[in-house]
């Protein structure tokens, strides 16, 4: 009986460590995917801002419009990953 106990608490033990690791991994693989979204956040406002070094985007009406739009959108995506990081 006792030996049956034993062989349960194994098989319980090694069922426990594999799911530990799985999510260890999946945790692991999620942070860098957020590590490497916040810098590509970061490197596209870079980019924006070389763009429109001498402000004729945001001078043109229509194209303007589009790029304050999008200048803005990404200065929101660099609020939300410079606070969570």
């Amino acid at each position: 009986m006792m030996i049956y106990f034993l062989i349960f608490f194994i098989i319980l033990t090694l069922v426990e460590s594999y799911v530990i690791f799985n999510l260890t991994r999946k945790t692991e693989r999620l942070e860098t995917w957020i590590e490497d979204y916040a810098q590509r956040v970061i490197d596209t406002q870079t980019t924006l801002k070389q763009i429109d070094d001498k402000g004729n985007f945001e001078a043109d009406d229509e194209v303007g419009i589009v790029f304050q739009s999008i200048k803005a959108t990404v200065d929101e995506l660099n609020e939300i990953t410079e606070k969570e990081l």
